[in-house]
């Protein structure tokens, strides 16, 4: 059996997509199974069961003897969310449990982390588990993710095989129920169909000019194949980050939208919501040489071609 936490969120269910693609179908299901924007998301999907996520420790004890796999996606991923506390007890206390089960049964296991941790990137955005204890957050969220990448790299007993992931900006299918929290890409595309324009966020950093902010965007099917990579490879144990290796602006997303729904350009600037400005990462580039060297060669999606398959494939669809 291989276990996904998170399963009816946006990259949960779409690792599950590709998991039954490759004729995986043993596929156990955990998360909260309470909002019904997320449930559809595991329509046309195999899965073995559905495991609520405050039973899920009970049942990996029970059943840990037939578990080949943990893939840990579920997290709370709200960056405007500041009750540290729920923070720490859905991400950080929550992944120790995981953890501490999968040494106790040598169950391997494969997390994920967040680029969130990187902050500003002020000792840039390279994998280098050293640092991680000097990386400085710029909200509760990735504060969250980052204590347990720390807990992590501290531990004596690990499982025989362990890997954190950083995701950097992953965008594409299943990622509705998200509102706020939902991709650029996804508010671009409803921005532009509800009013024939684009909106972006007004710079206010000096070093950048309107859209010209920059971030390492992830096409969700590329990371749903660093997983399974992963899961076969099982070796090299770590964190690794995961992203594309090439920032792209906020200006460029927003024409590959407008490009894939044949529409004319026309962007507009608003100011950047007060209660996340001070908060706004202005630059983000994954560092990939650490997952290359380990042997993942796959080429990522480039933006363009990502937001086309997502627009007119999906979006255009719904």
């Amino acid at each position: 059996m291989i276990v996904v936490t998170g399963a009816s969120g946006f990259i949960g269910s779409r690792l599950i997509a590709r998991l039954n693609r490759d004729n995986f179908k043993a596929i156990i299901a955990v998360d909260h199974f309470s909002d019904p924007r997320k449930i559809s998301n595991l329509d046309d999907l195999i899965l073995m069961d559905k495991i609520e996520r405050t039973e899920f420790f009970a049942w990996i004890k029970k059943n840990q003897r037939e578990i080949e796999f943990i893939f840990h996606i579920g997290a709370r991923t709200d960056t405007t969310e500041f009750n540290r506390e729920l923070l720490f007890d859905l991400n950080t206390r929550y992944s120790m449990e995981v953890w501490k089960l999968c040494v106790e049964y040598q169950i391997p296991l494969v997390y994920a982390s967040s680029a969130a941790t990187y902050g500003a990137g002020e000792l840039g955005y390279i994998d280098d588990e050293s640092i991680i204890s000097r990386l400085a957050p710029l909200n509760p969220y990735g504060e969250s993710k980052n204590l347990f990448d720390q807990w992590v790299i501290e531990r004596e007993q690990r499982p025989f095989y362990w890997a954190g992931l950083k995701f950097f900006n992953v965008y594409g299918p299943h990622e509705d129920h998200k509102g706020r929290m939902a991709s650029v890409i996804w508010h671009t595309f409803h921005k532009i169909r509800e009013t024939g324009k684009a909106t972006l966020f007004r710079s206010h950093n000096p070093k950048y000019k309107d859209g010209e902010q920059q971030r390492d965007f992830i096409f969700v099917d590329d990371v749903a194949d660093v997983c399974i990579h992963l899961m076969h490879h099982r070796k090299n144990p770590g964190i690794y980050n995961l992203g594309t290796g090439k920032a792209r602006t906020f200006l460029d997303l927003a024409r590959s939208v407008f490009s894939a729904m044949k529409l004319p350009e026309k962007i507009d600037f608003i100011d950047t919501p007060i209660d996340i400005r001070d908060k706004y990462q202005y630059y983000t580039q994954a560092s990939m040489s650490k997952l290359r060297a380990i042997g993942y060669s796959k080429s990522f999606t480039s933006l363009e071609d990502g937001v086309r398959s997502y627009v007119r494939e999906y979006l255009l669809n719904k």
